[in-house]
Order: structure tokens, then sequence, then C-alpha cells
């Protein structure tokens, strides 16, 4: 009887960029609470459903913040989401015009061919909404409150998890009732959404304690770390990139430091004790941050298959001898934190591939994948096969959320005889030290960069994304000479620290480029420079004139929404 088997890390990365208004305490888009009822709520129903199953569950603390943010006004009954509010709004008849626009702008937005289609009411609001439009805006006015109140129900009622709905057949009520949604109707779907959103986090905590999944974390607000470290640092894979004008971005190690250190603290205040990993912005990594990562006691870390590509190459091994070395995990020189990386074939096929297929036909091609990764690895080691990919937008191109691709898979992973499931703490507790285990292997550096390309070309490079640096780095100029002065309170100071984490979001940058939706790439790039305005405002100084001028318009209509990129 075989021994071999194949050690599997499934590693589901959560995000989402800060959406508050800090002046306010207001969220400026939706996206939070939404992927919450509907994507976080289903990602633990299937853990749940599957106990045999282990992975690794990532969990950004700026949206865990958010949810938590979210959890209080649910609490207070004082929804301070206007989109959420406006599903309780009495009379949607008599709402501002810049209301109306809200919900007409908004509840659109999503994958029409799954979430609006299959649903015959709601696919008529679209197509009375675009007649409307076609006519103007005068056109758009003649859509009464009652229409409003359908819109703005059906937006939340598809944008609920499938396992929601199926625990809930109210909800299916409702989706059959169709039109004529009462101000009851809406208050019931408001309250669900409270009780999903409240119960998310304990979910997790509870799995988490089970031992079933591991949380890791990543540095608090998402920067790009490698990057803000040092610009040259983009070189590294890309030789030929433009680099900003400032020379660097002034204490980024020192930045790069105070979101890992919040990083740690927050998710010991919410887990019980700190993250034994992290995954690191994009999976951006250079030798310089696993500097910091040992620093901090971190286990592993994972960046993308590109990066060992790279990395490899800089170590004069042959392409051919690369396919034997992918399935193991690294140690890079003389540092403690182990180094994973993704496999980019089967992460991207189930980020943007197998929602075109068939459920049980997608889990015979990933299971068949992961058996040929076994028999084509020597008998002597056992290989660990990451893969690691967002664990939120993916689903909006699956019918049904993903429910039944999700379902069959964890079923087939639990039932394989040679496929081990495992989080990567689980893997660094069992299998690290078993004698059939993968080898270590090891690097003498690493080449900087991200899971996109194994580059930082989604982030830097380009002038927009450039111009975006600069007008970052400006501003950290002002607040390191503001915050030298002590003319700022300890509450002052407080305030616009947090400013400046949110402002070196590494999503900012993302979006910024003509190959973006041009709706996304402007909300994105107004929330910005709200941002970088709000921070001159904290610190008490006049804001460049430079804001007031958009830094990117997009224009293309990208793969996924823009929200997800392929590693190649």
């Amino acid at each position: 009887m075989t021994t071999r088997c194949l050690d599997l890390v499934l590693c589901w990365h959560f995000h989402q960029p800060d959406y508050r208004d800090y002046a306010t305490g207001e969220y400026r888009l939706p996206w939070t609470y939404l992927h919450a009822i509907k994507d976080y709520s289903d990602m633990a129903a299937h853990l749940e459903a599957h106990p045999l199953m282990r992975v690794t569950c990532n969990f950004v603390p700026v949206l865990l913040d958010q949810l938590e943010d979210y959890t209080s006004q649910f609490k207070a009954n004082n929804p301070r989401d206007p989109l959420l509010a406006l599903l309780i709004e009495p009379e949607l008849a008599h709402i501002t015009q810049a209301q109306r626009d809200l919900i007409l702008e908004y509840c659109f937005r999503c994958n029409h061919v799954t979430m609006v289609r299959p649903y015959a009411a709601y696919h008529q609001l679209a197509e009375l909404f675009q007649l409307a439009e076609r006519q103007g805006s005068d056109a758009l006015n003649y859509l009464s409150g009652q229409y409003l109140a359908d819109l703005v129900t059906w937006y939340h009622l598809v944008w609920m998890g499938e396992t929601v709905r199926r625990r809930y057949p109210w909800l299916l009520d409702l989706m059959k009732k169709g039109r004529g949604f009462t101000l009851a109707d809406r208050r019931s779907v408001y309250q669900l959404i409270g009780e999903v959103m409240t119960d998310l986090i304990p979910r997790y905590r509870k799995l988490t304690a089970s031992g079933q999944v591991e949380i890791s974390s990543t540095p608090h607000y998402h920067p790009i770390a490698p990057v803000l470290m040092d610009f040259a640092a983009a070189r590294e894979a890309w030789p030929q990139c433009e680099l900003p004008v400032e020379p660097v971005y002034p204490g980024g190690e020192v930045r790069v430091r105070r979101h890992l250190d919040s990083a740690l603290v927050s998710h010991k205040a919410r887990f019980g004790a700190v993250p034994q990993g992290i995954w690191p912005a994009e999976g951006g990594i250079s030798t310089a941050l696993l500097g910091v990562f040992d620093e901090a006691g971190l286990a592993w870390t994972a960046s993308g298959e590109a990066v060992l590509s790279n990395s490899l190459h800089a170590a004069k091994v042959a392409d051919a001898d690369q396919r034997q070395l992918r399935y193991r995990p690294y140690r890079v020189a003389a540092h403690k934190t182990l180094c994973f990386f993704r496999d980019d074939k089967l992460s991207d096929m189930i980020g943007f591939e197998y929602s075109k297929w068939h459920a049980n036909d997608a889990v015979k091609h990933f299971v068949a994948e992961l058996e040929a990764i076994l028999h084509q690895t020597p008998e002597h080691e056992t290989p660990v096969v990451s893969v690691i990919l967002d664990g939120e937008n993916a689903w909006e191109y699956y019918p049904y959320n993903g429910y039944f691709f999700l379902d069959e898979l964890y079923t087939a992973l639990e039932n394989h005889p040679d496929i081990h499931p495992h989080s990567f703490a689980s893997y660094l507790a069992e299998r690290v030290q078993h004698p059939h285990a993968a080898q270590i292997g090891e690097l003498p550096h690493l080449v900087a960069g991200s899971w996109v390309y194994g580059t930082f070309s989604t982030w830097i490079g380009v002038p927009e994304k450039n111009r975006a640096w600069d007008l970052l780095a400006r501003a950290k100029q002002q607040y390191d000479l503001v915050m030298a002065t002590g003319k700022l309170s300890a509450a002052e100071k407080t305030a616009a620290e947090a400013q400046l984490c949110d402002c070196e979001s590494s999503d900012w940058f993302w979006w910024f480029g003509g190959y973006n939706p041009r709706h996304s790439v402007e909300s994105f790039d107004r929330l910005y420079r709200a941002n970088l305005v709000q921070l001159y405002h904290l610190l008490k100084l006049p804001v460049p004139e430079a804001l007031s001028v958009p830094i990117s318009h997009g224009g293309s209509e990208a793969e996924a929404g823009g929200t997800m990129r392929r590693a190649s």
C-alpha cells in the first residue's frame, strides 16, 4: 500500500479597503457589507457543513474593523452607510435627488448574468432603467418611489449568500413576490443583514477554536509593503520600471512595521493569539520584508509562483529543474519565516475559469490536476500545493454564488485518500517534520514581487500610479514635519495617523490606469484624493491644488470588473 500523499493548503483571502469617511463616519461605498452577507457568510457555512476540511482564511484587519463597525450600526439602529439606510427609508418617493442617484447608480452594480437576468422582476427593473436612461435625466425622474423600493430590495436580495437564502425560506418568498415590496419587507431584509453581519466574526472564531480554520492576517491597512519600504524594489523583477519623482516614501519601513504591529495586536484581541502567518498585501514580498516578519516571530508567509521562479532564476536554477521545486516551502538565506508559493494555475482556475464549467466537471478537473502533481513528484517527497486566492469576488461569476462548486469541492477533498487538506498552521505542526514531507528548499535571495505577474506593475511604474505615489510621499513629508512640531494634541495625532494608514493602502494604486472600468477608477480616484485632503485638514495645513485634479479616468472593461487579476 502506498504511503504517498499530497498536502493541499487552500487559503482564502478576505479583504475590502476602508470605505469610511473618517470625518463623518459615513461609508462612501457599500462593498464591505455586501460581501459580508454574500461571500464571507457563505464561506463560513461551507466550512461548517464540511468539518473535515481544513483551510486558512486570511482576514485583513481593516476589513474586520469595518465588520465590527457595521455591527455597532445595527445595534444602534443608525446605519451610516447611505445605501443601507435607503433600504429602510420610509418615503422613497420623497428622497433627495442625490439619494435617487445613489440607488440608480449602485443597485445594478453586480454581474448581470448571474445576479440580474435569472430574476424576471429584477431584470425588468433593469430594462426600465435602461429605457429611461436613454431618454435623459428627466425621464429617470419619472421612476416612482415604488420602483426605487423594488430596486433597492432586489439589490440586497441578490447580494444575500446562497446559504443564507437556504436557511431563511422567507427570502425566497420575497423573491417570488418580485415587486410591490413594502416597508415591512425592506425592514425584514435589513434586520437579517444585521443578524448575518453580527454573527460573522463569532462564526469564524468558532471555526478557529475547533482547529478547522487558521485565521491569518495582513499588515493592517493592506499596504504594498516592499514598495512602501523602497520604491526601487519594483525594479528587481522589472528593471525598466519607471519610478515616481520622489526618490523614496519617507520612513517607509517604519510605516510597514506600524501596519504589522497593529495587525498583530488586533488579531490577538479578536482571536486570542497573534497569527502564525501573514499573507502580505497582494503577496508582495521582498527579502527586506522577510526580516520584518522574522522580528515579529511569524512562522510563515506566502507569495506568487512567479516570485519563486524569478528567485530561482536569480539563483541560476534552470527552467527544467524548477518544475520539480515548486511544491515545497522555502527558507530564504538565514531568515526564519518560511515562504510558501501559490500554484498560479490552480488558483486562477478557481478565480476565473471554473465559474464557466459545470460544478462536477470543475471539481473533477481540480482533483485530477492535484493527482497529476502527486504522480509527477519524486517518490521520496510529498508535495505541498498552495492554492491562494481572493475569497470574495470570484463567486459573483458562479451560478448560485459558487454553492455547488464549493460543496462538491470540499466533499471531494474530504474523501480523497491521497489528498490531505491543511491550513498553513496545521501543515507546519503536522507535516513539515514528517520523513516523507516536502523538502524545505533554500533560496539565497527573494526577488521582490507580487502574485500578479511576479512584479509590482499593478501598483507602480506608469504615470497615474506614480503620480499617486508622489502625492502620498509629499503628504507624508508634511505629516512628519507637523508631528515633529508637537502642535497636535494626542487625539489629533491619533486621527492623523489613522488617516495616513488609510492613504497607504495598496487598493488605491491598484485601480489607477486605463485598463480598469471607468466608474470604478473614478470612484477610487475620488476616494483617494478625498483621503489625502482629509489628511491635510487633520494636519491643519492648506490642501495642495494638485489634489483637485483627477489622477486617472480608466475606460476599459476589465475581467471580473477589475476586482481580480490573473497571475500571468
